[in-house]
């Protein structure tokens, strides 16, 4: 394996986790109305926070399947039969499903994390607001389709994917959210 194959896999990881990148900041866009935790609490503190809507979690999960839609359409005009690695088309859709609503859950179990410390909503917390959606995405996909992820993220050479999107999370985050902040869409820039 040379280092063209090596960034070859690294830059396929990242094409194939798209769909996990997106439902945050589309959740962002589509949320309010109805919390998810109706606004209750457990132990004095608010479940999730007024950041957690159910608009906001189908709205961003079904945004990051739609892109992931679409990025299925672009590689099968390459690659017809594994859609560049996503899979047999039934499979493909579930992994989209894994992968977008699993990281809008990581992202809920961060805000549940941040309710049990003490944390407000908005409050910086380093590494749980970079990582929390990709620990959700890699965990529900790896849930219902373990070999996937394995032979996509951690066989062999395609543990440099996952290192490469777990470097470039932290990245991409920041200049998403100060993007998002800009914009108006979120309240603060991290």
């Amino acid at each position: 394996m040379d280092a063209v194959d090596i960034v070859l896999i690294m830059f396929t990881g990242l094409w194939l986790f798209i769909p996990a990148m997106l439902p945050n900041s589309a959740a962002a866009m589509f949320g309010g109305g109805p919390k998810i935790d109706f606004g209750k609490s457990w132990r004095g503190r608010r479940i999730f926070g007024d950041g957690k809507s159910w608009r906001g979690l189908f709205g961003g999960g079904l945004a990051g399947v739609a892109v992931g839609l679409v990025l299925i359409g672009i590689s099968s005009i390459w690659d017809s039969e594994n859609f560049w690695g996503f899979g047999p088309f039934w499979s493909n859709i579930g992994i989209l499903f894994c992968l977008s609503f699993g990281a809008i859950l990581g992202d809920l179990m961060g805000a549940f994390i941040k309710r049990r410390l003490g944390m407000e909503r908005g409050q910086k917390a380093p590494i749980l607001d970079q990582y929390d959606f990709v620990f959700g995405a890699f965990l529900m996909t790896s849930i219902f389709f373990p070999h996937w992820v394995y032979s996509t993220f951690v066989e062999g050479w395609h543990i440099a994917a996952l290192f490469f999107i777990l470097a470039l999370m932290f990245i991409i985050h920041r200049g998403v959210n100060i993007i998002g902040y800009k914009l108006g869409i979120k309240k603060e820039p991290w």
